[in-house]
């Protein structure tokens, strides 16, 4: 699933070419990828409006328009977005067109996992996950003085910390596994049994590896694209994500693999304790 970064690098590719493009037409091709809208009420209240800004909170894109809705996407494990200029052909794996003055935004998704919402400029958005989203993992909210609290009451392995929206947004396995060989602590280490000097280096890693993502164009495993279609190649900075049975870039230990409350968890036996 895209997280923060591939999320991150999908906006940033799309506000360059789609701010201050009017939508002139929507077609829907699978109706299920609307989650609170039929095609003829999704179409008729995006046609016309101008996109004015590409936002994103946590793993959600939000296209800002110039009406009194905006377009709130979530591209779950395959969703795509991808602007195209004009003259181009829609794809054959297309699931919604948008048509706008001067080129396409093509929404695919393989697996058809992707979540689309008509959502208020404003307030609660009613979209079960987005609205309880703890601050963005990149956010200044997100503060040592913030998760302090949180972690040293918590039961919890640090990896499940990590990956709850309502504590912060945006993190997801393959950012969670690189912060925390970053910061070597171990993703079974309970939360109340971490050290105040173990959160402040653990928050430096997680800023360091999303850094790391963006900077890269985010981390294509399978299907990830950006907003142009392009791949990103973060992956070769990976220190343990997928990297099961190989020998860890510090200490050459094997890299473990285990399911961790059902997600699967890479980490060095050796340099995380």
């Amino acid at each position: 699933m895209p997280e923060l970064p591939e999320v991150e690098t999908v906006r940033r590719t799309l506000a360059d070419v789609v701010t201050g493009r009017k939508i002139t037409a929507v077609q829907v091709f699978l109706p299920r990828l609307l989650k609170n809208a039929v095609p003829q009420v999704f179409g008729h209240t995006l046609t016309g409006r101008v996109i004015t800004s590409v936002v994103r909170r946590g793993k959600y894109l939000r296209l800002v328009l110039d009406g009194d809705k905006d377009l709130l996407i979530h591209l779950r494990m395959t969703g795509s977005l991808i602007y195209m200029p004009a003259g181009s052909g829609i794809p054959g794996t297309a699931h919604i067109v948008f048509t706008l003055d001067m080129g396409i935004l093509v929404y695919c998704d393989v697996r058809t996992f992707g979540c689309l919402w008509l959502v208020p400029k404003t307030g609660k958005t009613g979209i079960k996950g987005y609205d309880e989203l703890g601050p963005d993992a990149t956010d200044p909210a997100f503060t040592i003085d913030y998760a302090w609290p949180i972690l040293h009451k918590s039961r919890r392995t640090v990896k499940a910390f990590l990956l709850d929206q309502t504590v912060v947004a945006g993190l997801g396995n393959i950012y969670a596994d690189e912060a925390l060989f970053a910061a070597g602590i171990r993703p079974s280490r309970r939360c109340y049994g971490i050290t105040k000097r173990e959160l402040i280096a653990l928050k430096k890693a997680i800023d360091d590896v999303l850094a790391d993502g963006i900077a890269y164009g985010g981390t294509t495993i399978r299907d990830f694209v950006n907003g142009s279609g392009r791949e990103g190649e973060n992956s070769e900075n990976l220190a343990v994500y997928g990297r099961q049975g190989r020998p860890c870039l510090r200490c050459s230990t094997k890299i473990a693999y285990v399911k961790q409350g059902g997600r699967g968890t890479h980490y060095c036996p050796h340099c995380q304790k």
